[in-house]
């Protein structure tokens, strides 16, 4: 749970970022500033947007993607495993990978640079009729930028360099806005200060500045996106199609979700069981519709296998996957 925090190193720096970060981006940008919300514009925000007429590949766009941070000196780091066993049981999130710097305070990260990271989440937007909302779904890739910074400089340069990436992905800066509150919050020995940007209006991501409660001075930087979010901004194709392709129109988007899911899970070698990770895995196959899935799975488990694929290798083929989807939905 995040609460409201007055500490003194916090309210230090909430102080000095509209100056940071107006050094970073420069002159070019329109500054607001109302007491603690801040909310960043481009002079220009209202020229037309045209999407690509022949998007990039999934695979395309993650080689640009490693490309563009590797030059903004963010190297490409290795995912961290699935199964995390910590605090949560599953990765939620790349920021994990700043654990021991924020959590212990040890001068040390599981990982630094640019993640993309694939995880499970159950906490996206629903409607009323309780279905994912569009952008969200149960596993996504967590695209990230992770590390410590030596100062606020250099979080600035950090979203600057961003910025650099968004237009090298086809992405303008005038269609780009950032915004959000520069008090800081604090979940338990963690403080952070949170900024959101969005393209169009549509929300993407957001920058954090993390520090430890009792190392203030050991900072570190979470620029984090979802993959398949930033290609729905840039492509502005429907959600469903972008995500399933061939096979949105095949099945119930829950289905489709969890097939997704269950992919990722057991190609992990997260196999189903009573507890722990494997309830996970259990639970997210129980919502496959078995009339859906009476003609067998492995076609769009093959597919779905190609996309996690792009992140590291998974353990288990891809027809052991299908078997085993099957085995549980039968049993």
């Amino acid at each position: 749970m995040l609460t409201a925090t007055s500490s003194v190193a916090g309210d230090a720096l909430a102080l000095r970022i509209p100056a940071v970060l107006r050094a970073a981006l420069g002159p070019h940008w329109e500054f607001a500033v109302d007491g603690p919300r801040i909310e960043i514009r481009h002079p220009h925000r209202g020229s037309p947007y045209r999407p690509p007429r022949q998007p990039p590949s999934w695979s395309k766009l993650l080689d640009s993607l490693e490309r563009g941070f590797a030059s903004n000196g963010a190297p490409r780091d290795v995912c961290l495993p699935l199964r995390w066993g910590r605090e949560t049981e599953l990765a939620i999130s790349a920021v994990q990978a700043l654990d021991p710097l924020l959590k212990e305070g040890e001068p040390h990260t599981y990982r630094s640079g640019f993640l993309p990271q694939p995880v499970v989440r159950f906490t996206g937007e629903r409607d009323a009729n309780g279905l994912l909302s569009d952008g969200f779904l149960t596993s996504f890739a967590n695209v990230s930028r992770v590390q410590p910074v030596k100062d606020l400089d250099e979080y600035g340069a950090i979203l600057d360099g961003w910025l650099t990436v968004l237009s090298q992905l086809g992405f303008h800066a005038r269609h780009i806005s950032l915004y959000g509150t520069l008090i800081p919050w604090r979940r338990r020995q963690v403080e952070g200060i949170t900024l959101h940007f969005r393209h169009l209006g549509l929300p993407l991501g957001d920058i954090v500045l993390l520090w430890n409660t009792h190392h203030p001075n050991r900072l570190t930087v979470d620029l984090g996106t979802g993959l398949e979010r930033l290609v729905w901004a840039r492509t502005q194709k429907r959600w469903h199609d972008l995500i399933y392709g061939r096979f949105a129109q095949t099945a119930p988007p829950t289905t489709l979700d969890a097939i997704r899911t269950a992919t990722l899970l057991l190609g992990h070698g997260i196999a189903p069981s009573a507890r722990g990770a494997g309830g996970i895995t259990r639970r997210v196959i129980s919502t496959i519709t078995s009339d859906a899935a009476r003609l067998g799975v492995s076609t769009v488990v093959r597919d779905m296998y190609g996309y996690w694929s792009l992140f590291g290798t998974l353990r288990v083929p891809w027809p052991a996957i299908a078997c085993a989807v099957e085995e549980e939905l039968h049993a």
